[in-house]
């Protein structure tokens, strides 16, 4: 509805015209009112020169004239229409061109689409998110507004990126002091995905032992020392080492 709120000239109206850029509306008249074909069933004008347009559509959207003549002159006035589509079907979708996500490395772009009669001319349509954490799994979810209307997209979830190796950590068993000639178990363990690969190291020496853990036999006085073992994860091609654990091999006769 464009209503007016003109006070009432000293002299009657001679004709009141609505018209939308170049097309005229409607016309009123001593001769009576007069509806361009265009807008035929469309439109009511009311006796103080208000006018209500129905079944809006988006090319309804511009500026609107009212003409109003008398004996003094035309009085013209202007007002703006926006006629906005309902906001639906928003749906997010990942690019990315890693077929895997790679902590620290790898970015992605989340973008989101909608209703294609929806024109989308702010910034935010793209999220980017550099150098991927493993946190950044989401969900999340776009939501797209205009004055009439709001919709939410489904919530997305990206797919967990290799990340590690960290919090490498050695443990023994027993620890510290041990026993000539008893066993000592050794077990490494790293937060990573996939699961790490490790090497062990005695006093900075690469042991030939390979895996997670190792059983020390018959341990001897000369394998006393500060173990340590070194993680690594072939998809984010990182390392890390453990703090070392110090293993004391007592001689029997010290024991006893």
């Amino acid at each position: 509805m464009f209503t007016t709120s003109l006070a009432p000239p000293h002299t009657p109206f001679t004709a009141v015209t609505w018209s939308f850029g170049t097309k005229n509306i409607i016309s009123s008249s001593a001769d009576g009112d007069f509806t361009f074909p265009e807008y035929e069933g469309r439109v009511t004008l009311f006796s103080n020169g208000s006018l209500e347009l129905r079944n809006v559509a988006l090319s309804d959207t511009g500026q609107y004239i009212l003409t109003i003549l008398q004996a003094t002159g035309p009085i013209v006035s202007t007002t703006e229409l926006n006629v906005y589509e309902p906001v639906s079907n928003v749906t997010v979708t990942v690019n990315s061109s890693d077929l895997e996500l790679v902590e620290f490395n790898s970015s992605v772009t989340l973008s989101f689409t909608v209703n294609d009669r929806v024109n989308i001319t702010d910034r935010g349509a793209n999220l980017t998110i550099d150098t991927v954490w493993r946190y950044d799994q989401g969900p999340f979810t776009c939501e797209v507004s205009n004055p009439v209307s709001s919709s939410t997209s489904d919530p997305v979830v990206l797919p967990s990126a290799v990340n590690g190796p960290d919090d490498v950590i050695v443990r023994t068993s027993p620890s510290d002091y041990c026993e000539e000639g008893s066993d000592v178990l050794m077990s490494c363990s790293a937060d990573s995905r996939p699961a790490a690969q490790f090497k062990w190291f005695l006093n900075g020496e690469l042991l030939s032992f390979t895996g997670a853990q190792f059983e020390l036999k018959n341990i001897q006085m000369n394998q006393s020392g500060n173990y340590s073992c070194q993680a690594f994860n072939n998809k984010t091609l990182r390392y890390s080492t453990s703090q070392p654990a110090s293993i004391f091999v007592l001689s029997k006769s010290n024991t006893t």
